[in-house]
């Protein structure tokens, strides 16, 4: 059944928000899957180190995606 990994920056989410993302996450598939592929759909959170992820060359930490967070 479907598989979905979501990769985040260590520190930044509570267990409670990575609970709500894997629900939700799981809940908006389901809505395009089917609830039957729903009952089989597993989501993991990775977390990665601070320091460990970039982009367009810029080193992403925790401290830069929780103010990324608090901006909305």
């Amino acid at each position: 059944m479907p598989s979905i990994d979501i990769q985040v920056l260590e520190d930044v989410f509570s267990a409670e928000d990575k609970a709500d993302i894997i629900r939700k996450v799981t809940d908006a598939f389901g809505e395009v899957a089917g609830q039957t592929i729903k009952a089989g759909t597993s989501v993991r959170i990775h977390e990665v180190r601070s320091g460990s992820w970039g982009y367009a060359g810029n080193i992403l930490t925790t401290e830069i995606a929780r103010e990324m967070r608090a901006r909305g």
